[in-house]
């Protein structure tokens, strides 16, 4: 219980700090001139290795053909990004993963402990991996070094879990004993599943969840499976089995959850229509991507993506350079006509939207 309300306690203020980061942002901005003086984004993701140890049938590696040496960020640019974000003071999140596994990089645990020791203004550091490689050092780092990680799972026993993500049927018995073996190194690292719901395993999961209730894991969200661009074949797709998840989640929340494990149900239907009626995305400056071919993209979603998703490159300039520098790059992307798909940060981007088409008056008194 103490536990819990000291999170809780922490997580509180994060949310603050968040909202004042995030207001001294939206203050920066100035659209109608293509203006923005944001120093540095909020919240960053970054790639040290461009390489996956699963093909798993939601993620977009699978469809991403790696030839050739992996892409591995150098041990002193990467010194130089975490330096530079420490310089400007306004970042809040930094996380470890785009597209990849994480734990790949020999040097991951090392890079954690680099970043908390260079962010000294209370930087959220955070790792998503499949949890095959969380064992040894690596865990005990994250465990003591890390604010948050994601696991990332779908199957719920052996042959579903290989299925899903192109490994071996004992790999899902090495993650669960991962996750429980990594909260009994204790530490302040708060440890969560992300549970990918489509109609395989639409049946079984509360099943999943009470395996991961047994691990001693934090949480577990719950989402559907994105399987189109089109909003509306979303929908078509989870109709048949919205009512059997709904009801998987509600005997999980009524079996398991508790004062030390949140289920948290992210599970709804989508908009009919991913079009977007802006021409402008605020959040591309609020959460951008370092990958490691050492390209800076909008978002996860159009990493790699270098005709509608490139904002620049850092190979030959330092980041606070590339970022300060020009600011059209921040304009480039239409959001109404490049983004016509499933974003998770669109009710974001309205809000920050609506904002700017508040008559500027009125906005103190609101």
């Amino acid at each position: 219980m103490l536990e819990k309300a000291s999170f809780l306690k922490h997580e509180l203020k994060e949310k603050l700090r968040k909202l004042i980061l995030v207001n001294m942002g939206i203050r920066a901005y100035d659209p109608k001139f293509r203006k923005t003086n944001l120093a540095s984004p909020l919240t960053v993701q970054v790639q040290t290795i461009d390489r996956c140890n699963a093909s798993c049938i939601m993620c977009p590696y699978s469809s991403l053909e790696k030839t050739g040496p992996p892409n591995i960020m150098e041990e002193d640019l990467y010194a130089r990004i975490l330096n530079e974000l420490e310089g400007v003071r306004t970042l809040r999140s930094f996380t470890l993963m785009l597209q990849n596994e994480p734990l790949l990089d020999t040097r991951i645990a090392e890079r954690v402990r680099d970043a908390q020791k260079t962010f000294t203004h209370n930087v959220l550091v955070n790792i998503v991996t499949n949890g095959a490689l969380l064992t040894g050092e690596v865990a005990e780092v994250f465990a003591h070094h890390a604010t948050w990680l994601r696991i990332s799972i779908d199957g719920w026993d052996g042959p579903s879990y290989a299925e899903y993500r192109g490994v071996k049927n004992d790999e899902f018995t090495k993650v669960i004993n991962n996750i429980r073996d990594f909260k009994r190194l204790g530490g302040k690292c708060h440890a969560g599943a992300s549970i990918i719901v489509d109609r395989t395993n639409a049946e079984h999961v509360s099943e999943l969840i009470a395996i991961l209730r047994e691990t001693g894991i934090n949480s577990a969200k719950v989402s559907p499976c994105i399987v189109s661009n089109s909003g509306k074949e979303n929908n078509e797709y989870h109709e048949p089995i919205f009512a059997i998840v709904k009801a998987q989640i509600a005997k999980a929340k009524a079996n398991f959850e508790a004062e030390d494990f949140e289920i948290f149900d992210s599970f709804h239907t989508q908009l009919e229509t991913f079009e977007k009626d802006y021409t402008w995305c605020p959040y591309l400056q609020i959460l951008p991507v370092i990958a490691a071919d050492l390209n800076v993209y909008a978002c996860h979603d159009k990493a790699y993506n270098l005709e509608e998703g490139l904002l620049g490159s850092i190979k030959d300039a330092r980041f606070r350079d590339f970022w300060l520098g020009g600011k059209d790059k921040f304009f480039r992307i239409n959001p109404s006509v490049h983004c016509r798909h499933h974003c998770v940060v669109e009710p974001k981007n309205k809000l920050i939207l609506d904002y700017f088409t508040a008559d500027k008056a009125h906005l103190d008194f609101v």
